[in-house]
């Protein structure tokens, strides 16, 4: 079993990656954490095999982390999750050895595709280092099971629509005691109006929510939405 540390600053979207790295065989969740402080107070505690990690984190970034990992000993693999995808952000992760880079928003798909190749490159090196690397060949076999191919995009949903956002939305409609507006949503997830308004319309005509209206004294009715069970 391969075990993992979710970093993230939002409490929501380290969620969601925890649940997405649950749902692939051979991968579980060791711990959490929402700043780097907390994520080498972890390592330091309990080391992991990987660290899904993301960038931008409240007291240093996550590269000063990956570098602080290093300084301290510490070879624990790592796969960048960030929405940073500026060149220099990018060619850092490189050099301080980061095995994937996967840019916010993605998919369950995306994310599954990054740990099926991990999982390949790990037993790939135990087969090779059993033996010690004879040759070219087996240099190759190594780099290779690195390579990972184009993730499709999530069946099911819209061009422009994300599953990590539908995921977000699902969630907190999933944990409210009463049916929310969009504005609402909004507020919750921290997503534009417009924006939650899209995916609440898409999740209704898919069934996964319930429509509602709020009538008041004066102007249109307030479109509700509630999660429904399954």
């Amino acid at each position: 079993m391969i075990d993992v540390l979710v970093v993230d600053d939002d409490f929501r979207v380290a969620e969601i990656n925890a649940k997405y790295v649950s749902k692939v065989p051979g991968f579980r969740v060791a711990a959490r954490a929402h700043s780097a402080a907390q994520a080498l107070d972890a390592i330091e505690r309990a080391p992991v095999d990987l660290v899904l990690l993301d960038h931008y984190l409240p007291d240093r970034t996550g590269l000063e982390l990956v570098h602080r990992m290093r300084e301290n000993g510490h070879g624990t693999d790592v796969i960048m999750i960030t929405a940073a995808s500026d060149v220099a952000t990018v060619r850092a992760a490189m050099r301080l050895g980061a095995l994937h880079y996967l840019i916010k928003p993605f998919t369950f798909i995306a994310l599954r595709t990054r740990l099926d190749s991990y999982a390949a490159l790990r037993r790939t090196v135990d087969r090779v280092g059993g033996h010690g690397v004879t040759g070219q060949e087996q240099v190759d076999r190594i780099f290779g099971a690195l390579r990972t191919a184009p993730a499709p995009s999530s069946p099911g949903l819209p061009s422009g629509h994300s599953e990590p956002t539908t995921d977000l939305i699902c969630d907190v409609l999933h944990q409210a005691s009463q049916p929310l507006s969009a504005h609402e949503v909004a507020h919750e997830t921290g997503l534009s109006r417009s924006t939650a308004q899209r995916y609440l319309r898409h999740l209704e005509q898919a069934g996964r929510l319930r429509l509602s209206l709020k009538y008041g004294d004066t102007g249109r009715p307030e479109h509700r939405y509630a999660w429904v069970a399954p």
